[in-house]
């Protein structure tokens, strides 16, 4: 017997001669949390019919509660953790989620899991489970489609919803990617060509032109990366992006690829805003056309900014937020 065994071993004998004791913890009537401690804002929370849990973190406290919507598909929180220098500190409290799939949450493997309205009803299940009520919903990248899908069924339950980094449609998206392959030189702009056109994503090249040479000038431009971005990609979840997205962020294959809701936004009519990006590989004239089509919305464009405009172009980025948030 090696010493974990020992000590599960003896750890559930110490239970069995106590469990009668007087005194011993009965079971709490939240399985998933214990009661009567702090737990650092951390509340594990039952989605998807009770079959699975959800991780969750509050930090801070105030009248503006902010639930904050990773990206990818298939992110975790962990890139989001600079809205911790800037929110807190202005009296707004601000909620992580790593959905399911995700991060500190259950990590299945079921591809029919993966699915927006899925990701819609669980998101509900998250409000429901955080006594949620007029909040505001930030999303980013993925987390903003999944944030203007919530919307469009959930919206009476917002106080504001903020649209970042992600445009309404997968046709606009697609241009613009397109587009951000001119960034390349010729020759790597000749090689990506003839990769694509064999669909050989998984060629070395392909990973050295795609994520060495254009990643760094659209998804975020510090250098190095700030170590929250790095572990957030070490974490990421890639069956679930290839399910939903594709190989790549220049390509939709997933059950995203049909994704259009410009035609829907003028329903969203809770306060809303978007946010953009010079650099960003979502188009910033489609950011703020997004806004100009959603009844009570602004915007803006984050003049040295790429996809992690809360990073690359920070000060600008949370300047404008927070002025934005403080009159929700």
């Amino acid at each position: 017997m090696d010493r974990r065994d020992f000590l599960m071993s003896g750890a559930a004998l110490t239970l069995a001669g106590t469990a009668s004791a007087p005194g011993f913890a009965t079971p709490s009537a939240d399985p998933l949390n214990p009661p009567g401690i702090k737990t650092a804002g951390i509340k594990m929370l039952p989605v998807r019919g009770g079959k699975y849990k959800v991780w969750t973190k509050t930090i801070g406290d105030g009248p503006i509660k902010v639930l904050l919507l990773h990206g990818g598909p298939a992110a975790t929180h962990d890139y989001l953790e600079a809205f911790e220098s800037f929110l807190p500190p202005a009296g707004i409290q601000m909620i992580y989620y790593d959905q399911l799939g995700c991060g500190n949450s259950d990590i299945p493997d079921d591809p029919a899991l993966w699915t927006l309205p899925g990701f819609v009803s669980e998101l509900e299940e998250v409000r429901q489970g955080l006594g949620l009520d007029q909040f505001v919903l930030l999303g980013h990248s993925w987390g903003s489609i999944l944030g203007i899908d919530y919307a469009l069924q959930y919206q009476r339950h917002l106080r504001g919803l903020v649209i970042s980094n992600m445009t309404a449609g997968m046709k606009a998206y697609l241009r613009r990617t397109a587009a951000i392959k001119d960034w390349l030189s010729p020759a790597d702009r000749k090689r990506l060509a003839e990769l694509e056109a064999a669909q050989d994503y998984d060629n070395a090249d392909y990973h050295r032109i795609v994520e060495g040479t254009l990643y760094p000038q659209m998804l975020c431009r510090t250098v190095p990366w700030p170590e929250p971005v790095t572990r957030s990609f070490a974490r990421f979840n890639a069956k679930i992006y290839e399910e939903m997205q594709g190989k790549s962020e220049f390509l939709v294959t997933g059950n995203l690829k049909d994704w259009e809701r410009w035609d829907r936004l003028h329903e969203i009519k809770t306060r809303a805003l978007t946010i953009g990006a010079r650099y960003d590989e979502m188009d910033p004239a489609d950011m703020l056309k997004m806004a100009t089509l959603m009844p009570n919305a602004q915007g803006f464009v984050c003049p040295n900014g790429s996809h992690m405009a809360m990073w690359d172009d920070q000060a600008y980025y949370f300047d404008h937020l927070l002025a934005w948030l403080k009159k929700v």
